[in-house]
């Protein structure tokens, strides 16, 4: 019999969903994984009870967060937000100590964290620090993974971010951990990809990378070009990237920002994409949604396809 991995679950923000999703989808996941919450019991029971949903048997969970607080469901405190940073850098610890397999996020509020006096904008920024490494932050669904080059970075700071040789070392740690499969489609910056320099330059940039990290990776393993002819396509122009026919073509895909990535994927796959954090000693896996306070505590029925697709990443995947 294969045994199950198993899996610490950080608890995110407790006026948020995502204690009601851990809950509702506990008797399912312990079917693939084996969870472990990062939550002690005495919030468990609070939580429980502002939901009127029963706590399941054998819902494992960490008792070692001090921490106590008045849960406000729909809030954003300080309280909650230190409370989900502890959880999280519990979970993140039970798999550097080897006593799991992988970490799961349930969602945090930045705000909160701030006010907590937390300096990370979230759970990637801090898993950088944590393992001293570029941890890559992916996105998407079987269908399509889309990676960004520069995360939460004010939109007129994005060109300046794109330098050869941070781009040609992020090609390098995504093809190494992503390990995809065919072709990889990265995508230009400016309107038309540049139009050969009359837009902006930057494809230059990212061209330039894109050969240095072909021949880095070619170097290092030959035999990938017995399988695949090209390891990244030449940029491509950003607004028609994700059509349908250039889909046919590609699985994952490397934006240059923020929203140039996630809103085309969030109007594909909102409902079932998942955040994978790549280059790291870890897997660590999280839903793609926030702690939608508009429904938190209010018995509303959760779509559950993103936490389930996350922990099935885990089952699929090895860090």
């Amino acid at each position: 019999m294969i045994s199950r991995k198993k899996v610490a679950v950080s608890i995110g923000d407790l006026n948020g969903i995502g204690i009601q999703l851990a809950i509702e989808n506990h008797y399912e996941l312990s079917k693939i994984v084996e969870p472990t919450y990062c939550i002690d019991s005495e919030m468990l029971k609070k939580a429980s009870q502002k939901l009127c949903l029963a706590i399941p048997d054998n819902f494992k969970t960490l008792n070692k967060i001090s921490l106590k607080f008045d849960i406000r469901p729909s809030s954003i405190s300080k309280e909650s937000g230190r409370y989900s940073y502890e959880s999280f850098v519990k979970a993140v610890a039970l798999a550097k100590e080897k006593k799991v397999d992988a970490v799961c996020t349930l969602p945090i509020h930045k705000k909160a964290w701030e006010l907590a006096g937390i300096k990370y904008k979230g759970h990637t920024d801090a898993l950088r620090d944590i393992f001293a490494t570029n941890a890559i932050m992916m996105l998407g669904c079987e269908q399509m993974f889309v990676a960004l080059f520069t995360e939460h970075v004010p939109l007129k700071d994005v060109a300046n971010k794109i330098q050869e040789d941070d781009l040609t070392c992020f090609l390098i740690d995504f093809y190494k951990t992503a390990k995809p499969q065919s072709t990889v489609a990265v995508l230009g910056l400016n309107p038309h990809a540049g139009d050969d320099g009359v837009l902006g330059n930057e494809e230059k940039t990212i061209q330039k990378a894109i050969n240095n990290a072909t021949e880095a990776i070619k170097r290092e393993n030959p035999t990938l070009f017995a399988i695949h002819s090209s390891l990244f396509a030449s940029p491509l122009v950003p607004d028609i990237a994700f059509t349908p026919n250039i889909r046919k073509n590609y699985k994952y895909f490397i934006a240059m920002y923020h929203d140039q990535g996630l809103a085309p994927l969030k109007a594909l796959y909102f409902d079932e994409g998942i955040n994978v954090s790549l280059n790291l000693p870890i897997l660590r896996t999280s839903v793609d949604h926030g702690t939608a306070f508009d429904i938190a505590y209010k018995r509303v029925e959760l779509n559950r396809l993103s936490y389930i697709n996350a922990i099935k990443y885990i089952v699929e995947n090895d860090s």
